[in-house]
């Protein structure tokens, strides 16, 4: 099989639903989209079309997508798979099982699930060895999924270790911890603490990783900051008292114009062009 004939089905077209059918559309591949909400589905192909448009590609890839109603439909057909519902555990567990029963034998399932572990996501099929991210996956769907995630212009890894947030929110939200903590014990405010990282190590993240940068300062002067700093670091096994109280007293960021600082609908516009523009900047540097 080719992979630009590949055909994906996208279950939910919220925020990253989305986003991941504009990648493959982009990429060659017939894209199906499902979602129970019909306002995100009426509103799937627009959103693609705007984002295209932002980022300078080709408009017509929009063509390509597909939203139906009909789970079945959306499946039945495809060779790839992959949900992005809500992070709500027996929601996707149900989807799958209900998925499974429409794909063809050797269609390979994948969740966009940023935290959950996929084992358990995945544990009420009757062929798991489809089932991406599991510890019963078979060789053969990593490799396939690789290729299409590698000819579809993306960067993909092989995680050899199904956990919690698996690599890249582990990281994120060990930063966001801290981060979070400094505000939370009057070290400095929200802005300063976005300020440090954007202006110092946060510069060298994109080609300079942690591991990387341990080893060019040596791992004798890692280990012996660590003695120092690590015992006065955030340690509480759960959420932040001082996020808690943001999320009950309605300060949800964005959404409700205050989160950690208060954001005005031009602060957020400025914000969003910014990042976009930086988003541009390093795919063109890409290649």
């Amino acid at each position: 099989m080719r992979m630009a004939k590949a055909r994906i089905a996208v279950i939910g077209a919220g925020l990253m639903g989305h986003g991941i059918a504009q990648v493959f559309a982009l990429a060659g591949h017939d894209v199906s989209v499902y979602d129970s909400v019909a306002a995100n589905l009426d509103s799937a192909k627009a959103r693609i079309l705007a984002n295209l448009k932002d980022l300078g590609d080709d408009p017509s890839a929009v063509e390509r997508v597909r939203p139906t109603p009909d789970l079945a439909g959306a499946v039945r057909e495809a060779d790839y798979v992959v949900e992005a519902v809500l992070e709500d555990l027996p929601l996707k567990q149900k989807l799958f099982v209900e998925i499974e029963t429409h794909v063809r034998p050797h269609t390979i399932l994948a969740s966009n699930t940023s935290v959950i572990p996929i084992t358990k996501i995945m544990d009420g099929l009757r062929d798991r060895s489809r089932a991406l991210g599991t510890q019963w996956t078979s060789p053969a769907a990593i490799d396939w999924t690789i290729a299409l995630h590698k000819a579809a212009g993306k960067m993909p890894v092989h995680v050899k270790k199904d956990v919690p947030g698996f690599v890249g929110n582990r990281l994120q939200h060990a930063l966001w911890r801290e981060a979070i903590a400094l505000v939370e014990h009057g070290v400095c405010d929200a802005e300063t603490v976005d300020t440090v990282i954007k202006a110092s190590f946060g510069r060298r993240l994109a080609v300079l990783g942690p591991l990387e940068n341990a080893d060019l300062v040596g791992t004798d002067l890692t280990l012996a900051i660590h003695k120092t700093v690590l015992p006065d670091i955030e340690k509480r096994g759960g959420p932040s008292p001082y996020l808690e109280a943001l999320v009950a007293n309605g300060k949800l960021g964005f959404k409700s114009g205050e989160g950690f600082r208060p954001w005005s609908a031009q602060a957020q516009a400025a914000l969003r062009a910014k990042v976009l523009q930086h988003l541009k900047k390093a795919r063109i540097a890409d290649g």
